[in-house]
């Protein structure tokens, strides 16, 4: 007996199931890219960030001061970076698509009265690389997007 297979007419995929599908299943790849962005606000100015995602966690880890409270680092934004390689040049020498993550931190020094903190530094901290996840579906050779 031959096997009947379904066609969904909007994403083209083939089911072999026995049952007609009722409800249409969501796209579980724009889901996760979805919650990254929301996650991430990489699209978004420093200044114009939501209090959520990456920016909630620096907020809510900073400032942070050492134990006789004679140094403040305090966050002011952090930045995602353009990607060193594309995402075909990461595929043909094997390595993870990533960007690279950076904050700009200020450190500031007690005063001798040991009442408020006056010598400031701001400076620009490399944190590491961020993977980032690509949508399958782009045909390009380099995605759309902020990356």
């Amino acid at each position: 007996m031959p096997v009947k297979t379904h066609s969904n007419q909007v994403d083209g995929r083939i089911t072999f199931a026995k049952i007609p599908e009722i409800v249409e299943y969501p796209d579980l790849l724009d889901v996760q890219l979805d919650s990254w962005d929301y996650f991430l606000q990489a699209s978004a100015p420093p200044d114009k960030r939501h209090d959520r995602g990456l920016q909630q966690i620096f907020k809510m880890n900073f400032p942070v001061t050492d134990a006789r409270e004679n140094y403040l680092l305090e966050f002011v934004e952090y930045y995602v970076e353009k990607a060193k390689y594309s995402v075909i040049e990461c595929q043909e020498r094997g390595l993870t698509f990533a960007v690279p993550l950076k904050a700009k931190l200020r450190l500031s020094t007690k005063s001798d009265d040991g009442k408020s903190y006056v010598d400031t530094i701001e400076q620009e901290v490399y944190l590491g690389n961020l993977p980032v996840m690509t949508a399958a579906r782009l045909s390009s050779t380099e995605p759309s997007g902020w990356w």
